[in-house]
């Protein structure tokens, strides 16, 4: 997508408007967030387990006053299909917690965001890595919680088939629910570590969740007080029906993929009157689409940032990478430089598939052609002036309160944002100039939620 319309004045805060602030997160990849990104001459030398290259990423970001950085996750490689996957950089990636916690080390400000799933872990296991991750770090922890969506986790977890779509989700809802229970454990200064007493904490302040429900049962506590943010951030990506009312209920950053201005204003519309509805502050609800920029001097020059990722692009990827993001079908009986076929109903996340689909049969797409515009999917190219126009249209115009940046190839583009694009935002008063918090929530200008008092019934909170 290129860019250059200015926003208008009409797209202002009016008076007496809660002031609202611009806020990024970034995607860290490992060589970038396009399929071919490992391809690119700068990309990593040691390819996706370059420790020294995520931190250089990691210090690049927090130069720029990002929120925070999100590592994604799948617990399976990203594809089974070996003349596809020989051809990627996905079939290596560090387990995110660990890499955060090392990037903890060398970071002081920016947030450090995982994904974890609620359908191949259990609650304790989430609860208590999340708790150590934000103690290690000093509050800059937050978990993406996803239900996973890709079938091939299934056989890591001794099991034949993927969970259905709907039980995936009544599961997760249990599931976020035990966490917080857990991350409740011990209230706020309960804690005391009073060495001339011999007391190490108060014993009213221990609430053991004692859950059982449909698909756990956790007696708890756990075995780490609570976290300095209370509860690390809940980022969350849900977008068909029942994802979007799961994110209106749990998520405080809620990851979208639009790309049209319309598209992005409904959904972030939606969202927002779902939280209202489930009796939460729309204002503690952000919205962040994602963003990939190609940055450069020139409208052209930009262009042919893609262009060359574009076509790094294997025939053997492009098929694939429809394939998996459709749903369940083998495309290899048809030609790439031919139609979409039809498609039914598969247990892959079926906002993607019809967000392709639909895009696929509106503008007659073939296969490769499909597979090339996802491989760019949310991109913005131009000049450092027309990016910015851009964020600040789609930000103005309550589509978005920040965006997830997936920088195409790594570090490149994303030090050409932090020091062409940022400045620019900050010229026009829409980002920070420097870090004013030192925790996530602060960041993000969330509150820090309130210790579930000793008296209240741990199944109150849970079920």
């Amino acid at each position: 997508m290129t860019v250059g319309e200015r926003p208008t004045v009409g797209q202002r805060p009016t008076p007496g408007e809660r002031p609202r602030r611009l806020t990024f997160g970034a995607l860290l990849h490992g060589s970038g967030g396009h399929i071919a990104g490992w391809r690119h001459p700068s990309s990593p030398p040691g390819g996706q387990l370059d420790l020294g290259h995520h931190i250089r990423v990691a210090r690049i970001l927090e130069r720029g006053t990002f929120d925070a950085l999100f590592l994604a996750d799948v617990v399976a490689i990203w594809g089974h299909d070996l003349d596809s996957l020989r051809r990627t950089a996905r079939a290596e990636h560090f387990e995110p917690l660990t890499l955060l916690a090392a990037l903890s080390t060398v970071t002081e400000r920016i947030g450090l965001v995982a994904t974890a799933t609620t359908t191949y872990n259990e609650p304790f296991h989430v609860a208590r890595k999340f708790a150590s991750l934000d103690h290690i770090s000093g509050g800059r922890a937050g978990w993406n919680v996803v239900t996973s969506v890709v079938p091939l986790e299934a056989g890591n977890f001794g099991r034949d088939t993927h969970l259905d779509h709907p039980l995936r989700y009544r599961r997760a809802e249990e599931f976020v629910g035990v966490v917080r229970a857990l991350w409740d454990s011990f209230a706020d200064g309960s804690v005391v570590r009073d060495r001339a007493g011999g007391r190490y904490y108060d014993p009213a302040g221990l609430s053991p969740p004692h859950h059982a429900g449909e698909h756990f049962t956790v007696r708890g506590p756990l075995n780490i007080s609570r976290p300095p943010q209370g509860h690390p951030v809940i980022f969350q990506a849900g977008s068909s029906e029942t994802g979007r009312d799961f994110a209106a209920r749990h998520g405080e950053v809620i990851f979208t993929a639009q790309v049209t201005l319309a598209g992005a204003q409904a959904f972030y519309a939606d969202v927002k009157a779902r939280a209202a509805a489930h009796g939460r502050d729309p204002d503690r609800l952000l919205v962040w689409p994602v963003l990939a920029p190609y940055v450069a001097s020139t409208e052209a020059e930009a262009r042919a940032r893609l262009d060359e990722l574009q076509e790094l692009v294997h025939d053997d990827v492009a098929r694939r990478l429809v394939q998996d993001n459709i749903g369940d079908v083998d495309l290899s009986p048809y030609p790439l430089d031919g139609p979409v076929p039809d498609v039914g109903v598969t247990n892959r996340s079926r906002s993607r598939q019809d967000l392709l689909l639909d895009l696929a049969r509106r503008e007659r797409l073939t296969i490769r052609q499909l597979a090339l515009r996802f491989a760019a999917v949310s991109s913005v190219v131009g000049t450092p002036e027309a990016v910015a126009d851009h964020i600040e249209r789609w930000f103005r115009a309550r589509a978005a309160d920040g965006f997830n940046i997936s920088f195409p190839n790594l570090p490149g583009p994303a030090e050409d944002f932090v020091d062409q694009v940022v400045p620019e935002l900050r010229r026009r008063g829409l980002f920070r100039t420097e870090y004013e918090q030192t925790t996530l929530r602060g960041h993000l200008g969330l509150g820090r939620p309130t210790s579930r008092p000793a008296s209240v019934p741990a199944e109150a909170t849970t079920r």
